[in-house]
């Protein structure tokens, strides 16, 4: 039995797919139900009643997860001890990032990160919020940039700067003219939205709902790619996230307006598990994106 086994057994749980499971541990569905299996050789136990539609673990298995989780997390920590009295920017290091922030943030900060600590190995993993906590929480992830919200409050947050939303309407649309709108023109207004499962959708809504304005139900984008898109094609309005935004105010058929009245706004930080021995670690990687960004966005 190793550790990587333990890895199998964790994801498979988490999963409830051998397909899912295997991908999120980088190898092939043979490579990760071989190992299951002979890890119940191993151990002498049956972990997984086998059927044809979905994953059932046993009582034993169920048990069997949980006690491997704590392993994980033990070896773990002492992982992060060991790089605590090593070079504390030296390492392999795998950080989250939302789809609202990712794009846009990395062409600004990577670079830096490689000119500044170049014995990092930097690993990125793009996901919903749900699911980078979760990872970050099971140890998958070291720490983690993205939209601060209630479901990062039981980690260390670090805030690297706030991020104002503008109001993207269509060129031709009558507001293209204006230099900015205030929040409570909005009222009445139909705004198109991101999925369900995206920050973004929430933070949005509830400054929409606080203005009068409501969602346009008939369609939700899968990405702000998408809502630029149709925005352009001119069906409907939306808030777009500052760094996503052109310098111009007006390319590709989209006009970029700035609200007041107030400001819609979210703060974007890293976060990372309370009690780590890296953290100063992370301080030093969220001062560093604070430097690189504080000629973009208002710096928290």
């Amino acid at each position: 039995m190793n550790l990587r086994d333990l890895e199998y057994l964790v994801a498979l749980a988490e999963h409830q797919h051998f397909r899912l499971a295997a991908e999120a541990c980088y190898v092939s569905q043979p490579t990760l139900s071989g190992q299951i299996r002979k890890l119940e050789d191993e151990l002498g136990v049956v972990l997984l009643e086998r059927t044809s539609r979905k994953v059932l673990f046993t009582a034993s298995g169920l048990q069997l997860v949980a006690q491997a989780r704590r392993v994980l997390e033990e070896a773990r920590l002492l992982r992060e001890m060991a790089q605590q009295h090593t070079e504390e920017m030296a390492g392999p290091l795998h950080i989250g990032l939302i789809p609202t922030v990712g794009p846009y943030l990395l062409p600004h900060i990577i670079p830096a990160i490689r000119r500044e600590f170049p014995d990092l190995e930097i690993y990125l993993h793009e996901a919903q919020t749900h699911q980078i906590v979760a990872r970050l929480d099971n140890g998958e992830l070291d720490c983690a940039l993205l939209a601060l919200v209630k479901e990062t409050a039981g980690f260390i947050e670090i805030p690297v700067f706030d991020e104002n939303m503008y109001l993207a309407v269509a060129a031709d649309h009558p507001w293209a003219e204006r230099e900015q709108v205030a929040m409570s023109e909005l009222s009445g207004q139909q705004l198109l939205m991101l999925e369900d499962g995206h920050c973004l959708r929430e933070q949005a809504l509830g400054f929409c709902f606080a203005a009068g304005a409501r969602e346009d139900t008939h369609f939700r984008a899968t990405s702000l790619e998408t809502l630029r898109n149709m925005v352009a094609a001119g069906a409907g309005i939306t808030l777009i996230p500052e760094l996503a935004v052109p310098q111009e105010k007006i390319r590709d058929g989209v006009c970029y307006l700035p609200c007041h009245d107030p400001e819609p706004k979210r703060t974007v930080g890293l976060i990372y598990r309370p009690g780590s021995p890296l953290k100063t670690r992370y301080q030093r990687l969220a001062q560093l994106c604070q430097q690189q960004l504080q000629n973009l966005c208002a710096i928290s």
